[in-house]
């Protein structure tokens, strides 16, 4: 009710403010998560070109009540009317120059820390190498490199700041690969536990993809409207192609992902209503007119014609701002964050060809794969509800919505179990991690970890004997449980532990965990 009263009061006429306000309140509640300059940092960019999708009121609405699914508080209790509105109108005034970040100033950055030439073939230590986990703990900016059997840490040290959750892999393992919120990638060898080479890619970048020969990455960038292909072996920029639609406008990148049997990269577009995809295979042909940039339009928007990576569109009918493949990565399961449907696409056919009913925004990004009665499954949870929602593959019908405690970011399995584990972490019972049996498509056990606590991100081991859950506070711990008993194993203090990943269940594309 108090917050409902206090945006009613943004609609009645409020005294202007002194000139100097705006910036003087920017920088005392927004700038350490959005950078004093407005560049972003943990949080987005906020300047008129990435706001495109957000109209002022909304965003007003956003500053007095926060944003679920983001690190986004709301403020309305230490500001007025006039002051929100203050604010509002700041962020969307453009800069007087937004610094670009072109091909010249990604080669500057680049830093080769040690030779990969020089590097041994063989771990120098004594562990599984596929049975790790990469840990981001953003309580303190650092990552360890923990050994899934032992559950000790080979290595902690320190990170770029602001990672992005989702570390990447090699495909044999040996090699991830990080990337900030401000730009940075870095590769990191796993076998010697120390850092290769880091390249900042961008002002405010959204992740980075592997390709599945390992040879190249691409990263999407938030700011500037650019996505950057990379040498993975040090980082060495291979080309910038800019993020342009077919009437001109530009797009920040919502996500870029792999998919593996296609040998391209998969682009998901935040401002324009168009799914990439982009070849890498040396034998992949040349991509046809129509769907493609095309040499005379190339020239236009400053695209190297016959580039190595050129970018075949697909119009989508609405955006995307999430996706998920089906297991022959022919379909990209996509949804809007705004929208109450999700969709379909048709990668080869290059169309639409269902629409899943699936609103609460759906975290697509976090969903699984799962087989049942002879038929695979995609289950998914939601940002803004209270459920999970399971959806047949075959037909694309929602056959299930199982209630939780509340709204949930993570959702994870294993082909070696019958369970998934979720958080609802996005509610007021934030506390909370349960488990679904993936046969009944019940709830069959709650656990509260650590009351009080904000409980999320289960991780299997290799095995799937094992999970791995984070307690995401700043003084937070990795707890390890059974994932058959579900007893209680270990825990181990660690600073906002974000995520973490197993190398074994990465490379090989585990139908129960996020690519």
């Amino acid at each position: 009710m108090k917050a409902l009263l206090f945006a009613l009061t943004l609609l009645a006429v409020t005294p202007a403010l002194a000139s100097d306000e705006a910036p003087r309140l920017f920088a005392e509640h927004c700038a350490a998560c959005h950078g004093g300059d407005r560049l972003g940092a943990i949080g987005p960019a906020l300047l008129p070109e990435n706001l495109g999708r957000l109209r002022k009121p909304e965003a007003e609405k956003v500053i007095v009540n926060g944003r679920p699914a983001t690190q986004m508080p709301g403020i309305g209790d230490k500001l007025n009317a006039a002051q929100v509105k203050a604010l509002v109108d700041y962020i969307y005034t453009p800069l007087a120059a937004v610094p670009t970040w072109g091909m010249d100033e990604i080669r500057a950055s680049r830093v080769v820390s040690v030779d990969p030439a020089t590097l041994p073939a063989t771990p120098q230590w004594k562990a599984d190498p596929l049975n790790l986990f990469t840990v981001v703990e953003t309580g303190d900016h650092h990552v360890t490199i923990l050994d899934g059997d032992s559950l000790t840490a080979l290595a902690r040290f320190q990170s770029r700041f602001a990672l992005h959750g989702g570390a990447k892999y090699s495909p044999d393992g040996r090699f991830v690969y990080f990337a900030s919120r401000d730009g940075w990638i870095t590769k990191y060898d796993l076998y010697t536990l120390q850092i290769i080479a880091e390249i900042r890619v961008g002002v405010n970048t959204r992740n980075v993809a592997v390709s599945h020969d390992g040879r190249f990455l691409m990263a999407g960038n938030m700011l500037p409207h650019t996505l950057v292909a990379l040498d993975s072996r040090d980082l060495t920029p291979i080309q910038v192609i800019p993020v342009v639609g077919e009437k001109g406008a530009t797009s920040r990148v919502s996500a870029v992902y792999t998919a593996p049997p296609r040998a391209s990269f998969v682009v998901a577009l935040k401002d324009l209503k168009e799914l990439w995809e982009i070849p890498y295979a040396d034998d992949a042909g040349p991509v046809m007119n129509g769907f493609v940039h095309s040499y005379e339009k190339g020239m236009e928007e400053g695209i190297s014609p016959g580039g190595r990576f050129q970018a075949i569109r697909i119009n989508t009918p609405d955006y995307l701002d999430d996706f998920f493949f089906d297991q022959t990565y022919e379909r990209a399961m996509g949804a809007s964050r705004d929208g109450t449907k999700g969709m379909v696409m048709d990668l080869d056919i290059k169309r639409r060809m269902a629409e899943i009913d699936l609103p609460g925004m759906p975290h697509l990004g976090s969903g699984i794969i799962f087989n049942k009665d002879g038929r695979s499954f995609m289950a998914t949870p939601h940002l803004k509800e209270a459920v999970i929602s399971v959806i047949d593959m075959t037909t694309w019908k929602t056959v299930k919505r199982i209630q939780t405690l509340g709204p949930g970011f993570f959702m994870r399995s294993h082909e070696n179990t019958g369970f998934a584990w979720i958080d609802v972490s996005m509610g007021k019972e934030k506390d909370a991690i349960q488990i679904i049996d993936l046969n009944s498509l019940e709830i069959v056990k709650t656990l509260r970890p650590a009351p009080g606590r904000t409980t999320a991100h289960a991780e299997f081991d290799r095995w799937g004997k094992k999970v791995l859950i984070s307690v995401m506070e700043a003084e937070g711990e990795m707890i390890v449980y059974d994932a058959a008993s579900f007893e209680e194993l270990k825990r181990m203090p660690m600073k906002r532990p974000v995520g973490k990943y197993n190398v074994f269940n990465k490379i090989n594309y585990s139908t129960g965990t996020s690519h």
